[in-house]
């Protein structure tokens, strides 16, 4: 009798018994994931540079007292909208690092490597350096979303130049779309070079917050433009799952089980790039979350990207909130740029798995 045939704990067959104890591992973990969202949820939404809480807010309008003014504005206007970007731009980084890792069937692949971030970059340095030279009249239209809009059409229009090269009759090579996106990266980079240099000290204190990243400036105006973009990217996840899953096998076998591989890699870039986009426009640049929240998921949950992408867009919101909570306490009343702590945080992590991983990455 073959190993497979054998029969135990109640009827399973031997060989798919670890199988569904890892999917039911992984089932139950999205239900402790959503518990430590919740958690951060209130975290965040506690501590901060003022002492306004809550539990406090709670208390004072179950006793029928009136809630000041500026506890309001400091729990509904300035922490619950960066609660809600926190989440917002973790979830969408995350679940891009996990869609690219499992495109590029690469454990190191990352969101920038299309080139969205530093098309996203270079839109955004160019709207804060060249935007006194625009029209008055297109100036004051676009106002204070000058740099947001500068930096979606940037990221938009890298992904679509490399989508453009890769793509020849009517089929995408991701290893093509892979330099591609490397040799971009470094062209925007010698751009953003020539713009910085020509910066006045007032750009470049802005340059430097926000390439550094940073949640502060949250405003519930940023968080109507990003939402509509980063959930139709999140929503469209799921449904790449099985595809995801056959090209882990390779692209002639995953061709052989049905998969349209065409179609995932298209709406896999596309979905990266709308939601790494978006998340750069209202956050500057934020590293690591993307390349470590699926590592650490693998390890305890394994490759199933059904398990895999709910996971990390609820563990990646989550560790961006805590990233977010440590920026704004550890010198207050000043602000650490979060991208500093994700970079403190994320680099020994993605070291630790690096050497613990030296055997099968062949380094």
């Amino acid at each position: 009798m073959a190993v497979a045939d054998i029969q135990i704990d109640g009827g399973k067959p031997a060989a798919s018994v670890g199988y569904i104890d890892r999917n039911q591992r992984a089932q139950r973990m999205i239900w402790a994931q959503i518990g430590l969202l919740a958690l951060m949820c209130v975290v965040s939404l506690t501590y901060g540079a003022t002492g306004v809480s809550p539990f406090r807010v709670l208390a004072q309008i179950s006793l029928g007292h009136e809630v000041s003014i500026s506890d309001r504005v400091v729990l509904l206007d300035i922490r619950l909208p960066r609660m809600v970007l926190g989440i917002l731009v973790g979830a969408s980084l995350a679940v891009s690092g996990a869609l690219m890792q499992g495109l590029f069937r690469n454990p190191l692949a990352d969101p920038g490597l299309v080139g969205v971030s530093a098309g996203a970059g270079l839109g955004a340095i160019s709207g804060i350096v060249l935007g006194g030279m625009l029209p008055v009249a297109l100036a004051g239209l676009l106002g204070y979303y000058l740099v947001p809009v500068a930096a979606f059409l940037g990221g938009w229009a890298s992904t679509l130049l490399l989508y453009r090269v890769a793509t020849r009759k009517g089929r995408t090579s991701v290893a093509t779309m892979l330099l591609a996106g490397i040799a971009l990266g470094a062209l925007a980079g010698a751009v953003s070079g020539i713009l910085v240099y020509k910066a006045n000290d007032q750009q470049l204190r802005d340059l430097t917050f926000w390439g550094m990243g940073s949640l502060a400036g949250a405003t519930w105006s940023k968080v109507l433009t990003a939402t509509p973009i980063i959930c139709a990217a999140l929503a469209v996840a799921p449904f790449l799952a099985r595809g995801l899953n056959g090209l882990a096998l390779g692209e002639a076998a995953a061709g052989h089980l049905g998969v349209n591989i065409q179609r995932v890699k298209s709406v896999a870039i596309l979905s990266v790039a709308a939601a790494t986009g978006a998340a750069v426009v209202v956050s500057g640049g934020i590293g690591f979350i993307g390349i470590v929240v699926p590592h650490l998921l693998r390890l305890s949950i394994g490759p199933d990207h059904r398990y895999l992408l709910p996971n990390a867009a609820l563990l990646g919101a989550s560790l961006l909130l805590g990233a977010d909570v440590i920026s704004r306490n550890i010198i207050a009343p000043a602000e650490l740029p979060i991208g500093i702590v994700t970079a403190v945080l994320g680099a020994p992590v993605f070291l630790w798995i690096l050497l613990r991983a030296r055997g099968v990455l062949d380094m």
